[in-house]
This record gives structure tokens, sequence and C-alpha cells, in this order.
């Protein structure tokens, strides 16, 4: 049971950091004002953020597959970094306080007990 939940929690947040790089890559306007922080006008920086995010989704979900547990855990550990610092931009930005706590904050603690639980196996 706690083998399905761990993967299970790992695989979701991986689709669906991929899901997000994605939406930078194809709508990066609609994804800036998801993000928090409504883009200007540079695309270059939006791309940028699309391709690490999809990287990110993309090397979860090899991990996952091909390595195991213990190499997920770690990654899944470290990854919590990204959501940690995109608060702090989004707060520091102009973006709300429900958008950094409630978003990227909330992110990386689910990153964080992710991480726990692939420990755990």
């Amino acid at each position: 049971m706690l083998t399905t939940i761990a993967y299970g929690l790992a695989i979701v947040l991986n689709l669906l950091i991929l899901y997000v790089g994605l939406r930078f890559l194809f709508v990066p306007w609609a994804a800036a004002a998801g993000y928090g922080v409504p883009a200007k006008q540079d695309r270059a920086y939006l791309t940028i953020k699309g391709i690490r995010d999809s990287t990110y989704g993309l090397v979860g979900l090899a991990l996952l597959a091909f390595a195991g547990a213990p190499a997920a855990a770690w990654y899944m550990l470290v990854v919590a970094v990204a959501p940690f610092g995109d608060t702090f931009v989004v707060l520091h930005n102009g973006g709300t306080k429900t958008m950094a706590f409630g978003v990227h904050f909330a992110t990386a603690m689910v990153y964080l007990v992710s991480a726990a639980l692939l420990f755990a196996l």
C-alpha cells in the first residue's frame, strides 16, 4: 500500500510539473499569469521556465521507471528547492500571498512528503 501511494504521488507530481512546463512552452502568457507574476514582454524567459519544468518532470519519471525509489526520493527532495524559490519570486514581484503559499509553498511541501514516502520504501 505504501509503495502504491509513494509511487503514485511521485508520478502525479512529475506529470503535473511536465504539464506546467508544456504550458509555459505553448501558452506562455496564460502560464505566467497562473504562476502568480504576469509576464511583460520577454517570451525567452517563459520558454526557459517551460524547458526547465518539462525537464524536471521527465527526469523524475525516468528515475521512477529506471532507478527506483531511493534515487527518486533524493530527486524529489532536491527538486523541492524550485517551488520554495518560486514562493519567494512571487512574493517579491508583486504576486499575492495566496498564490505564493497556496500554490508554490504547498507544492514544495508535497514534494517533501513525496520524498519522505519514497525514502520509507
